[in-house]
């Protein structure tokens, strides 16, 4: 991947310059350090920082038609670059680079607008049409790649991160209380929203059009369920359609590894990546190179597993181990790269990662990434399932006591195990029809952090972020299957906004390294939407046809193996006996009262709890995460603006 920027005049104004230009695309060297270009005339400005990929020798950005009137800066891969060339030459068209970026001019002159539902790909494209004046901004169907905008009374400014728009305000950023407010809800602000008030972000499976000053969006592709009940599921014997998922997989997987650069995969031990790891293995052509992460916390460690399907497969692998310093020593750039509050430190060994393989000299990673939400694995899906069940007669004493299956390490034989569940689990049981009932424990706790707000920012927000979130979704969720119902949800909200984002992209091109996800194929997605909710989760086995279709490559115990979510040490991390000096400077009372979101007293009484070793639950773990990164961001981007940007 890359970086792009760029400036439009919306009005008369001076053309935007090379130096206004460079400023903007040197904030994002790590997103393409062997490569700067330029196209400057009277309206637009486009800037292009290049990670080298594909035709390393000539795909010099900005890419133009032959006439120069279309003219193209692009973050990401086209996969199926190398079909639609042929296409288009056998219309006609002339190609003078061997890269993926200039199938994208031919297309849009062929068809239009349309162009970019021809791609399969991951990108964030801005094309400028001479002719017709226009900007167009395209971002891939399900966010891998970023792409921001800001505009004022003259110009609109755009950019692969929001350090690439921040030198060109006229004053510091401020802080979007309501984005705020709804990242303390769903774990990221709702697209359009970002943290700074006035930057937004062109959505997934979206085109911005600017033109004639006026800016507009076109949704090209969406997350779609069949209608439940209406026999609109694909049909066909468990046998049959797990062999044509392995078929789409092992597609999704081959045409990821087109690259003039070698390309390496991420192996947590899990279904997904050793699935991926095994195609590559068995259908590749390719040296099998894996990297993967280990924690010193033996809780969280899956090291074994990945030793496992290492040995099984022979591959050349490097793991990187990660310590509570780590984490602590690494958190205030991982911000920087995240440019958002995170409530888990998750990111922060995500990049290390990262920096294990650019170490090794890869640009290129493929990651399992995508698929529990594309298939159903994750444990949110199962709690759907029985609260659902709960939901039909919320006076029963047993239905609950099928959670014991899910979490058999909660005790729930105790005398108030029974308020326990109806606390934590029983959220909006007397609604299951809502399309988010199966968030609503995980929005409920989450939403807790807000106790720590002062009284001023509480009085500054004027949004309902659930009413918020639900205006976004698709106009026909409740004509689909609950199961779907909860698909669609993750996958608009913490898939995008933060697991593709603040775990993902941002923490790979931190040390610039592309990550490619088989498993967010269009035509992987669009196939596992089609399918019924019992071939994703058969009663609680999730990714069921998955693992039916991936079993032929794989050891029994990694097949079977338990879900072990992704985790890493959070409070711990920071309460070491070299922690930080950031600590207290940044959740000082001075501090605190000086940014403003959170009320100085009800931190200081966290931190004590902290002090004292008495916080150890969800829900310290999650308010101190998102008050101390929040605080960073705000040391970051808001105090230092000045700073930050020479």
């Amino acid at each position: 991947m890359c970086g792009i920027a760029g400036i439009l005049n919306l009005s008369d104004y001076s053309a935007p310059t090379e130096h206004e230009l460079t400023r903007m695309i040197h904030m994002l060297h790590h997103r393409g350090p062997d490569d700067y270009g330029y196209y400057t005339d009277s309206t637009i400005g486009l800037a292009h920082a290049r990670l080298s990929i594909i035709d390393i020798a000539g795909g010099h950005q900005p890419i133009h038609d032959s006439d120069k009137n279309i003219w193209v800066v692009f973050n990401g891969e086209i996969f199926n670059y190398v079909e639609l060339r042929e296409d288009l030459i056998k219309d006609g068209f002339v190609f003078y680079t061997r890269s993926d970026t200039e199938v994208i001019v031919h297309l849009y002159k062929k068809y239009g607008l349309d162009f970019v539902k021809h791609l399969n790909g991951q990108f964030a494209i801005a094309l400028w049409d001479k002719v017709r004046q226009r900007l167009v901004l395209a971002r891939d169907r399900v966010g891998i790649d970023p792409l921001f905008y800001y505009k004022d009374d003259k110009r609109l400014f755009f950019g692969s991160e929001v350090k690439a728009i921040m030198p060109c305000m006229k004053q510091s950023p401020s802080l979007n209380a309501n984005a705020l407010d709804q990242l303390l809800t769903f774990w990221s602000p709702v697209t359009p929203n970002t943290l700074f008030e006035n930057v937004y972000e062109v959505k997934p499976g979206e085109l911005t059009i600017v033109e004639g000053g006026q800016v507009r969006h076109h949704r090209y592709w969406e997350w779609e369920y069949p209608v439940h009940g209406e026999e609109e599921y694909l049909a066909g014997s468990v046998s049959e359609l797990a062999e044509e998922l392995h078929q789409k997989m092992v597609d999704a997987t081959l045409i990821r590894l087109r690259s003039d650069v070698p390309v390496a995969a991420y192996l947590s031990g899990g279904l997904d990546s050793s699935a991926l790891v095994s195609i590559i293995h068995h259908h590749g052509n390719v040296p099998l190179r894996t990297f993967s992460i280990g924690f010193e916390d033996k809780k969280l460690d899956e090291s074994s597993y990945q030793q496992r399907l290492i040995n099984h497969l022979g591959a050349d692998h490097s793991r990187v181990i990660c310590s509570s310093e780590n984490i602590s020593d690494n958190f205030e750039r991982a911000i920087w790269h995240t440019e958002s509050t995170i409530l888990r430190t998750a990111p922060v060994p995500m990049m290390l990662l990262s920096g294990l393989v650019h170490e090794h000299q890869y640009k290129v990673v493929l990651t399992g990434e995508g698929a529990d939400e594309v298939f159903g694995g994750y444990d949110i899906f199962k709690e759907g399932k029985i609260r659902q069940f709960w939901a039909q007669n919320k006076n029963s004493s047993f239905r609950p006591l099928i959670l014991k299956r899910l979490y058999p390490y909660l005790d729930i034989t105790k005398s108030n195990s029974r308020a326990y569940l109806e606390a934590f689990f029983g959220v909006g049981l007397n609604e299951p029809e809502v399309p988010y009932f199966a968030h609503l424990p995980r929005w409920s706790t989450t939403s807790k952090i807000k106790a720590f707000y002062s009284e001023s920012f509480k009085a500054s927000l004027n949004d309902d972020a659930v009413k918020n979130i639900q205006s976004s979704f698709h106009e026909d969720i409740q004509k689909w299957h609950p199961f779907n119902r909860s698909q669609y949800v993750e996958a608009r909200s913490l898939m995008a906004k933060y697991l593709l984002c603040s775990q993902g992209d941002r923490m790979l091109m931190s040390n610039s390294v592309e990550g490619r996800f088989p498993f967010l194929d269009h035509n992987v997605i669009e196939f596992a939407n089609k399918l019924h909710p019992n071939l994703k989760m058969k009663v609680l086995n999730e990714k069921y046809l998955l693992k039916e279709s991936m079993k032929r490559y794989l050891p029994e115990e990694i097949i079977n193996r338990p879900k072990q979510p992704y985790r890493a040490p959070d409070i711990p991390a920071f309460m070491h006996d070299n922690r930080p000096d950031y600590i207290n400077d940044l959740l000082s009372d001075n501090e605190i009262n000086s940014a403003g979101y959170f009320d100085s007293k009800k931190v200081s009484m966290l931190l004590k709890k902290i002090n004292a070793g008495r916080a150890t639950g969800y829900k310290d773990n999650m308010a101190f995460m998102a008050i101390l990164s929040t605080q960073m961001w705000h040391h970051l981007f808001i105090k230092n603006f000045n700073n930050c940007m020479n």
